[in-house]
């Protein structure tokens, strides 16, 4: 056909287990993977500034409790997660637990996300998508007191299970 043009094929998949042999992506069969207990712990920052740091720590910010919420939101984002990355697997999560520290001398608030599952699949993802939630509940909350906030890093702390074995960081840097 005249003017038509040809879609441009994906190159080789250089061993990506996410893209076909021909290089287009795809979800991973985990079908004949070991069904095995593993976790995941993330953790992230955002920093704060003094004004929000106050409020937050004297529960002054208008729109509520944002660590109660910021906790909720972590925890729904890390049930959801599959919905935000795309070639994520849905798993059934076996327990997450959010945990939230200001450091008032820093004004730095850090999130930890820990979440577990028995199945073919990791959960980092999961705890990923579980400190991100929680850290822009958080920016969301108090951005009426300042949008200098600054969130970032976030970095896989922990990890155990599944074929690659136990991984653990010292810091946001591996």
């Amino acid at each position: 056909m005249a003017g038509s043009k040809k879609t441009p094929q994906p190159a080789a998949n250089h061993g990506f287990s996410h893209l076909t042999e021909r290089g287009a992506a795809r979800m991973v069969d985990v079908s004949g993977k070991a069904s095995t207990h593993r976790e995941a712990e993330a953790k992230g920052e955002i920093a704060l500034g003094a004004r929000i740091t106050e409020a937050i720590l004297a529960q002054a910010v208008e729109k509520g409790d944002v660590l109660s919420v910021a906790r909720v939101a972590g925890i729904m984002a890390a049930k959801n997660a599959s919905l935000a990355i795309p070639l994520c697997h849905p798993i059934s999560m076996t327990g997450c637990r959010l945990d939230l520290d200001i450091d008032a001398e820093r004004r730095v608030l850090t999130a930890t996300c820990l979440v577990s599952t028995d199945g073919q699949t990791g959960v980092e993802m999961e705890a990923l998508c579980g400190v991100s939630g929680a850290l822009l509940a958080v920016y969301d909350m108090c951005k009426a007191l300042g949008k200098g906030m600054v969130i970032g890093p976030i970095w896989l702390s922990e990890k155990s299970g599944g074929k690659s074995g136990p991984y653990r960081a010292e810091g946001p840097r591996g």
